[in-house]
């Protein structure tokens, strides 16, 4: 969900890429119809395990896995912890509450990376 958020929304200052440490391989239905009922597009979003790679190419990484970071991303130095309930198999009610919270979260992310970028940026008055 969050992948598909922040490529619609946020693509000024958020390149997302979304991966698991134990990926299911597959887009599960309700998360389609989560997404799709609330004005986002899942195509192209596909189910896939994180690779080492994609870790050395991050920026940050947003651990939404359960897992502490020291267990999922001990070599990845810059890690931010979202606690997000696993709505796997859940009632439409409990996609349609974590989608919320993520579309939220996500939301605050790009704020903040846009005051950073803003903070990045030379005076040009001087």
């Amino acid at each position: 969900m969050a992948e598909a958020i922040a490529r619609q929304s946020f693509t000024e200052v958020i390149e997302a890429s979304s991966a698991g440490l134990h990926p299911l391989g597959m887009i599960v239905g309700m998360t389609r119809r989560t997404l799709e009922c609330n004005g986002y597009s899942a195509d192209g979003l596909r189910s896939k395990a994180l690779a080492p790679e994609m870790l050395a190419e991050a920026d940050l990484v947003i651990n939404m896995s359960g897992y502490s970071r020291e267990e999922g991303f001990p070599r990845c130095e810059s890690v931010e912890d979202w606690t997000i309930e696993d709505q796997f198999g859940a009632a439409p009610g409990l996609y349609q509450r974590i989608f919320e919270e993520i579309e939220q979260r996500v939301s605050e992310l790009a704020e903040r990376l846009r005051g950073e970028v803003q903070a990045a940026k030379p005076d040009r008055e001087g």
